[in-house]
């Protein structure tokens, strides 16, 4: 087995173990915490597909600043144990059934398919380094990336706008 393969699997397990723990956590704020850890363990696969854009992208947006809203929310709605609705043993039983046919599917669509069995090169190439998905961008997309920038910009300025009070 080489490193990649460690760590591969290491951090397969690492999404899964946290996964779990996002669902089966009694605490919103712990699950919070632990769906941040399933982002890194995912970044730390788009690291080893040689993915750094997207590996950092991950990081920042979902892991940063989304998790971060997410936590925000929870710790001000205030959630304690009388606001809880109750729980309702047909519900768990139609989602426990529901979810193992979605996994049925899954696995039997991944067993069928023709490249389950194919490997794929791990680290070599250079089509998810930034520098070329740069040379990309500002050579042969540089209107459309100059237009969303634009874009931004006036989104930017719209929302001083409305939220500035007179």
């Amino acid at each position: 087995m080489s490193i990649t393969e460690i760590l591969f699997w290491i951090l397969s397990a690492l999404a899964l173990g946290c996964a779990i723990m996002v669902v089966a956590s009694k605490s919103p704020v712990y699950s919070i915490l632990y769906l941040i850890g399933v982002f890194f363990a995912i970044s730390g696969h788009y690291i080893l597909l040689n993915a750094q854009f997207l590996a950092i992208v991950n990081i920042i947006v979902y892991a940063g600043a989304i998790m971060v809203l997410f936590l925000f929310v929870v710790m001000l709605m205030n959630l304690n144990a009388e606001s809880e609705p109750q729980k309702n043993r047909y519900l768990q039983f139609a989602g426990l059934i529901s979810g193992g046919c979605l996994f049925l599917v899954l696995v039997s669509a991944i067993a069928r398919s023709e490249s389950a069995g194919n490997l794929i090169q791990v680290g070599g190439g250079g089509s998810g380094l930034i520098k070329n998905l740069g040379m990309v961008l500002f050579n042969e997309y540089v209107i459309p990336f100059e237009i969303s920038s634009v874009l931004f910009l006036s989104a930017m300025i719209g929302a001083v706008v409305i939220g500035k009070k007179n």
